[in-house]
């Protein structure tokens, strides 16, 4: 069925909106992201190898055969009459996949001084591309076809890829994809969803070689539950309401409830051999880049 002009305008329209919201967030985003990328990249400095791209690379004794074109004469210089290459798996890393939850469950601060989960799970997830890109690694998108990026531009592609301004309540569970084994993978949600969907999506990621970090990103009120008296409850993603008449009744069995899921999540990460890291957005964001940051790098070290 052909559309109307009228109704074609209104589309274009709405499109035209929703690309000049999603750009009016970029800059605020990006320097944030950029500012607390650096301050844990300063903190890194002092762990890192000289030279741009070494980080993560690793080395072994020269063993007679390897091609000379592997020695890396930096790294042989450094010790006396030893040569030392680099391992051809680590110059062929395979990407690092990041996914952020797309329904509006993020979209929520109990706070006005507090960023949203969403907010805080993108600057997260612009900052550690920040981070893989300096570090010459390339960085992906899950579930979509278009290729990993890296390089200096590679921040700028991953806001685009977040489509800052839209939300997909029906694709809040991590999509299932097919990767190549070394692959890495970062889930940031809240995971207030099907526990059982998350862990067979992430079962399925680990068959397949992949190692990953589910970041659960939560508010302070999700976790503490400050309500008393009457409250009203509303579900981001429906119209639904729910009132109690004394919150604080079920306080007891909500934070059950909460710490259930947190418990669930855990022993998933255990059972995969991923890692995962719990955030509250009342506090600093470096840390939790930080701990995202050094969990990666454990999972690269680690052998599979």
């Amino acid at each position: 069925m052909t559309p109307t002009p009228e109704a074609a305008r209104k589309s274009a329209d709405h499109v035209r909106h929703s690309a000049e919201e999603a750009a009016a967030l970029f800059p605020a985003l990006l320097v944030e992201a950029e500012r607390i990328a650096q301050t844990v990249a300063a903190g890194l400095h002092g762990r890192r190898r000289a030279g741009p791209g070494e980080t993560f690379w690793q080395h072994r004794p020269y063993i007679f055969g390897d091609p000379v074109s592997t020695i890396d004469w930096r790294q042989s210089a450094r010790v006396a009459n030893r040569l030392f290459v680099r391992q051809n798996e680590w110059e062929a890393a395979a990407a690092i996949y990041l996914w952020r939850d797309p329904s509006r469950s993020l979209n929520y601060s109990s706070l006005d001084d507090v960023p949203t989960k969403r907010r805080r799970a993108d600057v997260l997830a612009t900052a550690l591309t920040i981070l893989l890109a300096q570090a010459g690694e390339r960085i992906g998108v899950l579930g979509e076809d278009r290729r990993p990026f890296q390089g200096r531009t590679a921040p700028e592609r991953m806001l685009e890829a977040l489509r800052l301004a839209r939300f997909d309540d029906s694709a809040a569970t991590p999509p299932s994809a097919h990767l190549a084994a070394g692959a890495r993978v970062v889930l940031f949600s809240d995971f207030f969803e099907d526990e059982a969907a998350i862990e067979k999506t992430v079962r399925k990621l680990a068959a397949s070689g992949a190692k990953g970090v589910l970041v659960q990103i939560c508010d302070a009120a999700e976790e503490t539950f400050p309500f008393e008296g009457r409250t009203e409850f509303e579900d981001l993603e429906s119209p639904d309401r729910l009132i109690f008449g004394e919150a604080g009744s079920v306080k007891s069995a909500y934070q059950t409830k909460f710490e259930a899921l947190r418990e669930s999540l855990k022993a998933v990460a255990a059972h995969t051999g991923w890692s995962y890291i719990y955030h509250r957005t009342d506090r600093p964001a470096q840390t939790a880049l930080l701990a995202l940051h050094t969990a990666l790098g454990d999972q690269r070290l680690r052998k599979s």
